[in-house]
């Protein structure tokens, strides 16, 4: 979902750094095998996850949708030496393409995946967390935010995908649309949390910054 002028977003991404090659092919194959391949984060996306935790250099990164492994890879690219990226999907047939580019990355040994529902998941993880991202099923991120918070190192960040959801968000509701309704109140709970500061971005379909306090 772009919602700047074409002309405006392709200048963006030109003078943006370009994904490297193991994600081009990472992607690349992701849309000739894998249903849904829109759920990719893309390069441009990928740059900016890339940078914030180069600025962070994170120690421990949880990461709810894996996916086909695009943003998890973007994510160690700023990963401590030491540090490692626990990653849920539900998904385990794509567990094998996911390997596949993790072993090519050399981030393989910091990279710890589970596959399985994350609700239940997320509570047998016993770390704090300097980074979150949140990009899995839209109807539970309020759930998966009130796992994590007591997880957070102080300063840490919580990133939150697809938070304008195609322009929903400001659309009439629909009743039958809980993803949209969940959406409204989890961008109303980072906004007012006390425990947060927050900024949301207007990044492909939205991505969320709130840095815990």
């Amino acid at each position: 979902m772009h919602f700047l002028p074409e002309n405006i977003d392709n200048y963006v991404v030109d003078h943006s750094q370009q994904e490297p090659t193991i994600l081009k092919e990472l992607s690349r194959e992701t849309w000739q095998k894998v249903l849904n391949p829109r759920m990719l984060s893309g390069a441009f996306q990928g740059r900016v996850l890339s940078i914030i935790t180069k600025l962070i250099q994170p120690k421990n990164i949880l990461e709810i949708g894996t996916y086909t492994g695009y943003s998890a890879l973007c994510l160690a690219e700023g990963l401590h030496p030491k540090g490692k990226i626990f990653t849920i999907d539900k998904n385990e047939e794509l567990e094998t393409l996911q390997n596949k580019y993790f072993e090519k990355s050399g981030y393989r040994n910091q990279i710890e995946q589970f596959v399985g529902n994350a609700l239940e998941i997320i509570p047998t993880i016993n770390e704090k967390f300097d980074l979150v991202f949140i990009d899995a099923d839209k109807s539970n991120y309020i759930n998966y935010f009130h796992l994590i918070i007591d997880k957070m190192n102080p300063g840490g960040i919580i990133l939150s995908d697809n938070v304008l959801w195609s322009g929903k968000i400001v659309e009439e509701l629909n009743p039958k649309d809980k993803d949209t309704k969940v959406l409204l109140e989890y961008n109303k709970l980072l906004n007012e949390d006390a425990r947060l500061e927050t900024v949301l971005l207007p990044i492909r379909d939205g991505l969320t910054i709130s840095r815990v306090k």
